[in-house]
């Protein structure tokens, strides 16, 4: 289990790898890893035309990460009428979802979701009941 600032610090790392910035880079290389991915979807949108993605998360934590890594990298997030509340749509250049895009989404929800199912079964065990593990199955 770490703390809320170790948290912090692994996202910044993981933006960085992705901007190409080295992990023990100055700080001010990480603070501008966004925009060095900015750069590089503008570049890959010379030669790879944007098309319609549907993404499908499972739950709300995923969806509210998914969305900010798009607005971050300026791309707007919408989804049409009907669609589940779980559901993003997005114009995206194929080369910038395989190798930036959902390669980063899924490290960085790998992480969050460790952090919050820590956070979670600890909140549980020290004050409703110790044991939260799962149903025995019949």
């Amino acid at each position: 289990m770490f703390d809320e600032r170790e948290l912090i610090e692994k996202l910044k790392k993981i933006e960085a790898l992705f901007a190409g910035t080295p992990e023990t880079g100055e700080k001010l290389a990480a603070l501008d890893a966004a925009d060095r991915i900015k750069e590089r979807l503008k570049s890959i949108e010379k030669t790879d035309t944007p098309r319609e993605y549907t993404f499908r998360m499972t739950n709300m934590w995923s969806k509210k990460l998914f969305i900010a890594l798009l607005r971050r990298y300026g791309i707007k997030p919408y989804r049409y009428s009907r669609q589940k509340y779980t559901t993003v749509m997005a114009m995206v250049p194929v080369t910038f979802v395989d190798t930036i895009l959902w390669p980063e989404y899924q490290k960085l929800n790998n992480i969050l979701s460790t952090y919050i199912d820590d956070i979670t079964n600890r909140v549980i065990s020290e004050n409703i009941f110790s044991d939260y593990s799962d149903a025995e199955l019949q």
